[in-house]
């Protein structure tokens, strides 16, 4: 499969952002569940105590990883979760396969609250680990729960047949940041034990704005 022009497409829903914010068109939820079967391609807000994230997630792409991860918003599983991790050349050097990300999960009372879901291949689905894209996080094949992590620079070692993993079976990418990468990459330089971020940095909520 040829893989999706991501920069482009980023660029394509920013401006449509955009263009709705100034109108009016985007608006706070309610209070209501958000509809997350609607459209392809829904966007949310990360609101952290860093700054907001905004995500555009790909579910005509990868349906199986953005439904997974738009029940855990629904249920508001992420708020008062955390970035917990970063990943950078300096903290990871026994490791020859070198990667930049920031890694995020719900609550602690939530983490697994949904089971966990087949792995999507980025040989499948035509996406790739570049900078700004959001991926489920996972230890062996098909244990994907509500860890995920956004990329900083482009990783191509994350996608499949890449050697971070040993298995070869890389990462599920299923969304791109399309606003906020600043606040992305201020948490990635933020202090940390090893790759543990010190303190952690809340997240106040994930919810769908479109």
């Amino acid at each position: 499969m040829k893989a999706v022009p991501i920069r482009l497409r980023r660029y394509s829903l920013l401006v449509s952002f955009l263009f709705c914010v100034s109108n009016g068109i985007v608006l706070a939820q309610d209070g209501n569940t958000p509809d997350s079967t609607a459209g392809d391609t829904p966007m949310v807000k990360i609101e952290t105590e860093a700054g907001d994230i905004i995500v555009a997630l790909y579910r005509d792409l990868a349906p199986i990883s953005v439904n997974n991860f738009m029940a855990y918003v629904d249920s508001s599983y992420f708020d008062d979760g955390v970035f917990f991790r970063t990943v950078r050349d300096n903290n990871q050097p026994k490791n020859p396969v070198k990667i930049d990300v920031i890694q995020g999960r719900a609550m602690q009372d939530h983490v697994n609250a949904f089971p966990s879901i087949s792995i999507e291949r980025t040989k499948d689905t035509g996406l790739a680990h570049t900078d700004g894209v959001i991926s489920m996080a996972r230890s062996g094949p098909d244990t994907a729960t509500s860890h995920f992590f956004i990329c900083v620079g482009d990783q191509p070692e994350l996608d499949f047949g890449g050697e971070r993993n040993a298995d070869g079976q890389g990462f599920a990418a299923f969304g791109t940041v399309i606003a906020g990468m600043d606040v992305v990459k201020k948490i990635h330089q933020m202090p940390a034990n090893n790759q543990t971020l010190t303190p952690p940095v809340r997240i106040i909520s994930i919810m769908q704005i479109e």
